[in-house]
């Protein structure tokens, strides 16, 4: 049996998986009220910095405090999709950790545009912040400059910062990833930036996984996401338009 430690990350109390992999935990706990679930505020953490890095200060408290030789990621409203078409269980990974060390979510395509474009037409995104990560890592990790433009260049992703991974390559890919986006984090003035707006290195942080693989070349497995609460498309593709629209003109 292999010890996996799955965080899920929430802000608000919800119905948890009963099942012993899966850990509650509250994101951005610091300074709020308490919602029944572990916080991200105790030990080594940048609890306070969920405004701006939304799960993602989840992932840094893992990081440091919690061991588990493998550890991972889903939200409380997306999980990894099981057989049974419901939360995967401890059987469902394990029969993929058996022949790869790292679990991602399907790809979701952009048929119309590269990753690159789809972002920074997002609603709450910028380009210039995109171009700041650009800088970055080509001053902190020049070699990873290719795998960012191969990435940015596709019309498909691994979303959602979700994941389940082999311990020390998870170590490894915090190693590399928090220096990063605390320096873009640093460099982007959120002055005049709505709280939506300011969560810029949330939204960066998405593509950092797809990054940091293309240049590792680890082989993994892909699981499909289960939605527990329905996407509005309708509303979200006309969002998208607008911003096109208004970014175009």
């Amino acid at each position: 049996m292999k010890d996996i430690k799955i965080l899920v990350a929430a802000h608000k109390p919800y119905p948890m998986p009963k099942e012993e992999i899966y850990l509650p935990i509250h994101a951005g706990r610091a300074g709020k009220e308490p919602i029944g679930f572990r916080g991200d505020n105790t030990g080594d953490n940048i609890s306070l910095d969920n405004p701006r890095f939304c799960e993602l200060t989840a992932v840094y408290w893992a990081w440091k405090n919690l061991d588990a030789g493998y550890i991972g990621l889903v939200h409380y409203r997306r999980y990894f999709r099981g057989k049974k078409k419901t939360a995967a269980r401890r059987e469902d990974f394990e029969e993929l950790l058996g022949h790869c060390d790292l679990i991602l979510p399907a790809k979701r395509r952009y048929y119309i545009e590269t990753i690159r474009s789809h972002h920074i037409h997002l609603p709450y995104v910028y380009e210039k912040d995109l171009r700041i990560l650009e800088k970055v890592i080509r001053e902190q990790s020049p070699e990873y400059l290719s795998a960012f433009h191969t990435v940015m260049n596709r019309r498909s992703a691994h979303m959602f910062n979700m994941f389940v991974m082999k311990k020390e390559l998870f170590h490894q890919y915090c190693s590399w990833m928090f220096p990063i986006l605390q320096e873009v984090d640093r460099r982007i003035d959120t002055a005049e930036y709505t709280p939506m707006e300011r969560r810029a290195v949330a939204y960066l942080g998405e593509f950092m996984l797809d990054i940091w693989n293309e240049k590792r070349g680890i082989p993994y497995a892909e699981m499909r996401v289960l939605f527990l609460e329905r996407e509005n498309l309708l509303k979200k593709g006309g969002t998208l338009l607008a911003r096109k629209i208004r970014r175009g003109r």
